[in-house]
């Protein structure tokens, strides 16, 4: 190959689609991004249109093509990275959308999931699929759809039903990977990664779990085949007769947040990573083990390239990071997220204030659906200073929460932390983080890791690059931040972990 050729990313994101085009060396070289509307029907609900994510991904592309100033046909490859678990159940034929996509976020479920624990349940899925059972995951989402989508009548011979239709294999169902995969393609396919998000997978066997299936009624004639994250036989081919006039493999696929365990270049057991996006997800690969969790972590799977075993990692979901600097905006406490820096650094504490963005409940390691956004310890002198720095702290707090189950679970301390997401850029933040946590956090220079996993998963499956060495000979360092020893911090994570305690099960039915 020529040094004229690249490779392509499709990012594809809670809130807007980038697409990425990387050297060799693993320089991001043009990139162009479009938002998405969000559609909330009823309260507790999220849902994406399908189309528009799709129209918003052809744009993207012909944009960052623009930019670089290059043909699609100088792409060796597209991978995929994208938010995991948002559902979406579309016509096998047309391509028509039956609902709009469920995101991963939505809680339109949650009794479902309640009545599988009263139901003695959870254990069983736990056991199988490595998920604590939660309204986050895809199984409950595809039952919903199939139950309860208005029938969209297509003129094919089959029947209006939304499920009789599926039943008669004339639906397809899959994340938004499988989604976009589709559309380039034709083929219906998903990863090893998205698929062991879904509740319906067995990680051990790497199989659809008939039994899961059976609990969720979800037929197996809408499921997607399941691939190798990186894969040697691609998982087909653009048209070149379509928008990008050439045809492209695509070979690799991950959800976002393996993706950036994969383009931080964490390979090795041992190695973890904390992106801090909309919700913030620490991943620590475990390597061929799938260690199982009593301190409600979750087991999943963390990549897979062809013809090596699948490499596991335990997995410690935050449902609101990003999203709680994002909620500091919407209050017109903050006039956009990079005045938080400045605002948390003009108090010196926050003087008593704990903030609990629990707005779509909590995940790892308290796993509980109801818990709801809080405040606590509020006088008459509390500034929005104050606010702003306790939301900062309460991301910290968040990830020792979780830090500290891994380690229970794994028996590995951290030696060291490495982070990526919009949220790193701010320093003030990384520096707390290494303070609460009591580790190194480390920021690499390509901040964009999650694209750049996706990329690094399809360029190795057509060789444009050799090996998985030549991935870390592109990792580099932005910069490190070092935990202050004299900063004694476990007093006020013992308040944080208070204030947790008030914030559980507090929403109610129709709240």
């Amino acid at each position: 190959m020529t040094e004229s050729t690249y490779v392509g990313a499709i990012d594809q994101g809670t809130t807007g689609t980038r697409f990425l085009v990387f050297d060799r060396g693993g320089r991001p070289i043009a990139n162009a991004y479009e938002t998405h509307e969000q559609l909330y029907p009823e309260p507790g609900w999220v849902e994406h249109d399908p189309e528009e994510i799709w129209s918003n991904t052809t744009a993207v592309i012909g944009r960052a093509l623009d930019a670089a100033g290059i043909d699609a046909s100088q792409l060796s490859a597209i991978g995929i990275t994208n938010q995991r678990e948002t559902t979406v159940l579309w016509d096998r034929e047309s391509g028509a959308p039956v609902y709009n996509a469920i995101v991963w976020q939505d809680r339109r479920t949650t009794e479902r999931i309640e009545a599988l624990e009263a139901d003695g349940k959870a254990e069983w899925i736990r056991a199988v699929t490595g998920l604590e059972p939660d309204a986050y995951f895809s199984a409950t989402k595809a039952e919903w759809i199939l139950d309860n989508a208005d029938p969209i009548k297509i003129k094919r011979t089959c029947p209006d039903d939304v499920r009789d239709r599926a039943e008669a294999g004339d639906l397809c169902f899959g994340t938004i990977d499988a989604w976009l995969i589709y559309r380039l393609t034709g083929e219906h396919v998903t990863d090893v990664t998205n698929a062991s998000r879904t509740m319906l997978f067995d990680i051990h066997e790497l199989v659809w779990d008939d039994e899961l299936l059976a609990e969720f009624d979800v037929p197996p004639e809408i499921l997607p085949t399941v691939r190798p994250s990186s894969d040697d036989d691609y998982y087909g081919r653009t048209d070149p007769e379509g928008f990008l006039g050439a045809s492209v493999p695509v070979t690799g696929a991950l959800g976002d947040q393996q993706a950036a365990l994969f383009g931080q270049t964490c390979f090795d057991a041992g190695d973890a990573k904390n992106t801090y996006g909309t919700g913030s997800f620490m991943l620590m690969n475990t390597g061929t083990d799938a260690v199982s969790s009593d301190n409600g972590l979750l087991t999943t799977v963390g990549f897979q390239r062809s013809g090596e075993p699948v490499q596991y990692a335990l997995e410690g979901s935050i449902f609101a990071t990003g999203a709680a600097v994002e909620w500091l905006a919407d209050m017109t406490l903050i006039d956009d997220p990079a005045e938080s820096e400045a605002l948390a650094r003009a108090v010196d504490t926050t003087d008593g204030v704990y903030v609990v963005p629990a707005f779509t409940g909590l995940g790892a390691p308290h796993w509980d659906q109801r818990a709801r956004g809080t405040i606590v310890g509020m006088t008459r002198g509390t500034r929005r200073e104050h606010v702003v720095r306790a939301t900062l702290e309460s991301i910290a707090y968040q990830t020792r929460d979780v830090a500290e189950a891994m380690l229970e679970d794994s028996g590995i301390e951290l030696s060291g932390l490495r982070v990526d997401g919009g949220a790193v850029k701010n320093n003030f933040l990384c520096q707390l983080q290494a303070d609460i946590l009591g580790t190194e956090i480390v920021r690499p220079e390509v901040d964009e890791t999650t694209a750049l996993g996706a990329a690094y998963a399809a360029g190795l499956a057509v060789g444009y690059w050799e090996s998985r060495s030549d991935l870390r000979d592109n990792w580099r360092v932005d910069r490190d931040f070092r935990p202050d020893p004299d900063d004694d911090v476990d007093e006020r994570y013992g308040r944080w972990r208070d204030a947790v305690e008030r914030s559980l099960d507090w929403a109610r039915e129709g709240e």
